[in-house]
């Protein structure tokens, strides 16, 4: 062959390379356009999953039935003794009375304004009939609150809760109350929502309130996050001011039901706690989250966010419940004209009260009790819009969970487990040493609950904690099962891990093994501390904004129904 020919090949050679070369390189960019990094992050995930899923060796147990107990609502025996909120004012008069009041306004530092009230009156010595008189405060969440006097296991002669809509659902219990006023401090409830997406939302629909931004949520063009409607004042008075946004007549209508649907369908998560919403606000989930603007003007930090008044007001009324006496009756009315008189609404003022006085607020007198009672339970079987929940109770059998801790978490997550939807989907890992299956995951039916219940019932302690290879697992589980799911069905699932355990892990992957897994297959892992160290179990939770608790003895039980309830 001449030189010449043999140089000519060699070039047509090197550009073929080079043309197959780019073809090659044009293909692989095609088939990433349209992909998000999240979704590429999932995709690394998976096989990153399934590498050190392999190296785990899984026991496979074999479940058995036990009987499902049918006990309904056991409210008084889920509540935890009253001391799990500790009174923040203590009276010692003689005569004295208990007031249950809402977080906002008696707990500490930019949260004190009732406290600080209160312990000026029990100073001040005023008296009755010659008698010294003073209340006593104890702070705690109106949901709880209204638990805990709805099923009689403790009744203080007092209820000032965030707004009017729990007091209308006690009366609708039967319980006798009566309101004495509806205001000792003004305050607002109001989407938080940031500057960029207010002006978005203003340019699109001219102006920005919550019926419009729910429009926007429905078409899915802002992401919204808001709190548990049966614990949260902000999270109750969001649901029936959407339902009633749906259909002000009937808020139970199908037209309002299908409505909140499509509007669910575009909520990330209803947030446990007001700091899961937020931590979800600062990571750039959520563009519009429900507040107090109590809590917004304490919160330098919110100043990026604009503030949309709605639903009715937050002004704090005051009830007594029961049969008080004459003199406490006086004393009820001497206390509430104190906390109103113009010195202690400056006082309120500088605590963050008081402020939107125009907002008037929507009136929904003609909503009974009972609609609100049945608008909670609505929420409960359609917030995940007909799609279900796919979760994998991951428990922690290591030797120092014998004894009390291992009962607790067996009985707590039996009990608790009542209000997981049966359109759920459910299995159970335990772990210690090593890793276990002990129920695959499938529909919670009642013979899959029966399951449920006989394989936490046969859980044993022994061997060291071996939590994130358990987490693997289950995360593997989920995976599977999910993608099943989807395939035979056609919903959209959402999955969960619940994570029960005492402690850090000293065997097997770390937290940081396994970090970027759980990340990029955006799992959320509430975890459930029992008698624990919070601190390595939190920061599990808080790789996907999920909720950390610490479960003591005492209040497992009423914490995991109200988790549960938000998620399941």
């Amino acid at each position: 062959m001449k030189k010449s020919n043999a140089r000519y090949i060699t070039i047509l050679v090197a550009i073929g390379c080079l043309l197959a070369g780019v073809i090659f390189l044009g293909t692989t960019l095609l088939g990433l356009i349209g992909k998000s990094d999240s979704q590429i992050s999932k995709e690394a995930a998976f096989s990153q999953l399934e590498r050190m899923v392999r190296r785990i060796e899984v026991d496979i147990i074999e479940p058995r039935k036990a009987t499902v107990q049918i006990s309904g609502e056991n409210l008084a025996d889920e509540l935890p003794d009253i001391e799990q909120y500790p009174l923040s004012v203590q009276g010692f008069g003689d005569i004295n009375i208990e007031i249950f009041s809402s977080t906002e306004k008696s707990s500490a530092g930019t949260d004190g304004w009732l406290n600080e009230v209160a312990e000026n009156f029990n100073e001040s010595h005023y008296t009755i009939d010659g008698l010294w008189v003073t209340v006593s405060v104890r702070p705690i969440a109106s949901g709880a609150a209204i638990d805990y006097i709805i099923s009689g296991k403790y009744v203080p002669e007092v209820y000032s809760p965030s707004n009017e809509l729990w007091g209308k659902m006690i009366a609708a219990k039967g319980v006798d109350i009566k309101l004495v006023t509806d205001r000792i401090a003004g305050n607002t409830t109001g989407i938080l929502i940031s500057k960029d997406t207010y002006k978005q939302l203003e340019a699109a629909y001219g102006e920005v309130n919550s019926s419009t931004i729910i429009k926007a949520t429905i078409k899915n063009e802002i992401s919204m996050g808001y709190t548990n409607p049966y614990a949260s004042s902000t999270g109750l008075n969001f649901l029936i001011n959407a339902l009633y946004e749906f259909d002000s007549n009937d808020i139970l209508s199908d037209k309002a039901v299908e409505q909140f649907q499509k509007f669910q369908q575009n909520v990330p998560f209803v947030a446990y706690t007001t700091l899961q919403m937020r931590d979800a606000a600062d990571s750039g989930v959520l563009d519009a989250f429900i507040l107090e603007y109590q809590g917004y003007h304490n919160a330098s930090e919110l100043r990026d966010y604009e503030f949309v008044p709605f639903g009715v007001r937050h002004d704090s009324p005051v009830y007594a419940l029961g049969n008080l006496t004459e003199d406490q009756n006086a004393l009820l009315d001497m206390f509430v004209q104190y906390c109103q008189n113009g010195e202690n609404q400056k006082l309120a003022k500088q605590y963050g009260f008081n402020y939107l006085p125009d907002y008037q607020g929507v009136q929904l007198d003609q909503i009974s009790g009972e609609v609100m009672l049945s608008a909670q339970k609505l929420w409960k079987t359609e917030k995940d819009s007909g799609n279900p929940v796919m979760a994998v109770f991951v428990a922690d059998v290591s030797g120092s969970m014998g004894g009390v801790p291992l009962q607790e978490l067996q009985t707590s997550l039996i009990n608790a487990s009542q209000y997981i939807n049966d359109t759920n989907y459910v299995g159970l890992v335990s772990y210690s040493t090593n890793v276990a299956i002990n129920l695959p995951i499938d529909l919670f039916n009642l013979n899959h609950r029966s399951y449920f219940t006989g394989a936490v019932e046969d859980l044993s302690p022994g061997g060291n904690t071996a939590t994130y290879d358990a987490v693997l697992v289950a995360l593997d589980l989920l995976m599977d099962a999910q993608k099943t799911v989807e395939e035979e069905t056609g919903q959209k699932v959402k999955p969960l891990l619940f994570v029960l355990s005492d402690g850090e892990t000293n065997v097997g992957n770390s937290l940081e093994d396994i970090r970027d897994i759980v990340e990029g297959l955006e799992v959320p892992c509430y975890t459930i501390g029992y008698n624990a160290n919070l601190d390595a179990l939190a920061e599990l939770s808080a790789i996907n904004e999920a909720a950390s608790i610490n479960a003591d003895s005492d209040d497992v039980v009423y914490n995991l129904k109200s988790l549960f309830n938000a998620q399941m």
